[in-house]
């Protein structure tokens, strides 16, 4: 049995392609470097993260990009015996501004092209292709001819800014797109129109898109033509997925899909979705991608095998299983290279934020910009996968000035985070505190109180339960945990915390921090990172939990 999500944590905007008896998912990475992560299975049940393409500076550079901005929505598909990749890099989504006047209007989405004959090797340098909107998508017709689609953004006052979804050839010789750009379809009073791909089936093209924007109201919507350029006449029932109006649902928020067929023909769809927080509603695990089988109608549409268009949380695959297999627990730092479930930060020269080898058996975090910083900030951060989990670090770290902090950290974005760190001050030493940053409260930054601490390394520890946050730390000699006091939000780690106007499309992480703002680059060291997630236990985290 498929269980979803079959990406649980921030995996959105799922693209997925069949290659002999291999499947493959890209998702979206927006700010997290290296971009977009790439999943396989053979049995559609048991997915495992191989592959990051975008991983060098030629190909992306995010330095300065606001919050979910960054890679968008990637379109993974094979031809040609190539790997074709197509993703937009967003550097600037706009906000609204105070008084509510927007200034979200202009916004700066560029569409490229990378390819690569297998799967893990390295990408080519991207094509660029058109800045004309986002959600790009890469069509092989039969033909050999290739086409791209996305969705139009129109930026006048007055317009739908989700114009439509249009359609330009693509020159695989020429490496650009060619003749004249097509509008083929201008969506339905859902709006929000966006998320393209289309198929050819028995004659006719199909045009799967995501409407409704990707909140509670996200669906996937399916048309079909004829003609490639359309008319594109709508599905029966329009929307063939969605669990928009059912709050029942346990999978909420689904929309923007794709779809593939298996092996014995049956037609499995992957599309977003998000589980709200019991208590809260949140979706701290940000949009996740699950997929189930679809059917053919007998007058040749898509839709769910019940025919009700809802998600489901379990459904059969129809490839045989294959043995899975149990991460581990503990994390160690002792190859040259990050641990493939870590990720940082906008920039392509990790090398300024972080080695492995500069001290062995060690991840050494470089001090640089403050934890908000949209450049240079030394965070390295795994995704919070479950609603219940612990984590647990060792670190070795002397900071000598208040400029300079390094510890454990549960983030969302520069506004959205809770930082145990250690600093220095003359008044108080060597101490340990709670930085969180809040975006729904009067001020953004509160602090606890400060807690002195001797030298040496510290273990760092967080357990989370739905929406409750503890932190605890502990010297090294010390028999037990001396837990902050403090009981913290985890639901604010979410889409839905917000200030009005901005982006919010990513998920929770947790990791390591380390910052110096008086710029002499004091390093923290760290020994490990655990990751366990566990049941929940009603009440508080204990000592003993």
């Amino acid at each position: 049995m498929i269980r979803n999500p079959i990406l649980p944590g921030f995996n959105p905007d799922p693209s997925i392609v069949r290659v002999g008896d291999d499947y493959y998912i890209a998702t979206s990475t927006f700010e997290w470097y290296p971009g977009v992560q790439i999943h396989h299975s053979r049995d559609l049940v048991n997915w495992r993260l191989i592959a990051r393409p975008l991983n060098r500076i030629s190909q992306l550079d995010m330095r300065g990009a606001p919050d979910s901005c960054g890679v968008w929505a990637p379109c993974l598909t094979y031809a040609d015996g190539l790997f074709y990749l197509i993703y937009t890099d967003v550097k600037r989504y706009g906000r609204t501004t105070v008084g509510g006047a927007s200034g979200a209007s202009l916004r700066d989405f560029h569409n490229y092209l990378v390819t690569c004959p297998t799967i893990g090797g390295d990408w080519s340098d991207p094509v660029f292709l058109n800045s004309g909107g986002f959600d790009p998508s890469l069509f092989h017709d039969d033909d050999g001819r290739k086409y791209l689609t996305n969705m139009l953004w129109d930026h006048r006052p007055g317009r739908n800014r989700f114009a439509g979804i249009v359609i330009q050839e693509y020159s695989l010789a020429e490496q650009t797109l060619i003749g004249a750009r097509s509008l083929i379809f201008e969506g339905t009073l859902l709006g929000f129109t966006e998320g393209p791909h289309i198929y050819k089936r028995n004659g006719w093209y199909y045009l799967l898109t995501a409407e409704g924007g990707t909140g509670w109201n996200h669906a996937v919507t399916l048309a079909r033509s004829q003609s490639l350029m359309g008319p594109y006449e709508l599905a029966p029932n329009g929307h063939i997925l969605t669990s928009r109006g059912r709050p029942d649902s346990p999978l909420q928020r689904a929309g923007h899909a794709d779809w593939v067929e298996a092996s014995d023909g049956t037609p499995m769809m992957v599309y977003l979705c998000g589980r709200p927080l019991p208590n809260r509603g949140r979706c701290v695990m940000g949009r996740e991608t699950a997929i189930q089988p679809m059917r053919w109608t007998e007058d040749g549409w898509l839709e769910t095998v019940a025919g009700d268009g809802l998600p489901l949380l379990e459904c059969e695959s129809p490839e045989p299983l294959l043995i899975a297999t149990t991460p581990p627990v503990r994390t160690t730092f002792d190859t040259p290279v990050l641990p493939i479930d870590f990720q940082w930060l906008r920039t392509p020269e990790p090398q300024r934020l972080f080695s492995l080898t500069e001290r062995p058996g060690h991840l050494r975090l470089y001090g640089r910009e403050s934890i908000g910083s949209l450049y240079e900030q030394s965070l390295v951060a795994r995704r919070q996968q479950a609603f219940c989990y612990t984590a647990e670090t060792e670190m070795d770290f002397e900071p000598v000035h208040y400029q300079q902090a390094a510890g454990l950290v549960c983030y969302y974005n520069s506004s959205k985070f809770h930082y145990l760190h250690v600093s220095h001050d003359d008044t108080v030493g060597r101490h340990i505190r709670v930085m969180s940053a809040l975006p729904d409260a009067p001020v953004g930054d509160a602090f606890t109180a400060p807690i002195p601490i001797g030298s040496g390394p510290i273990a760092l520890r967080v357990e989370v339960d739905y929406e409750r946050l503890r932190f605890a730390f502990k010297l090294m000699g010390d028999d037990d945990w001396t837990w902050i006091e403090e009981l913290f939000d985890a639901s604010i780690l979410s889409d839905e915390a917000t200030a009005p106007g901005l982006p919010n499309f990513t998920g929770a992480f947790v990791g390591m921090a380390c910052q110096d703002m008086s710029g002499t680059v004091l390093p923290a060291d760290f020994a490990f990172f655990d990751y366990q997630e566990r049941p929940y236990v009603h009440g508080l985290a204990s000592k003993d939990s």
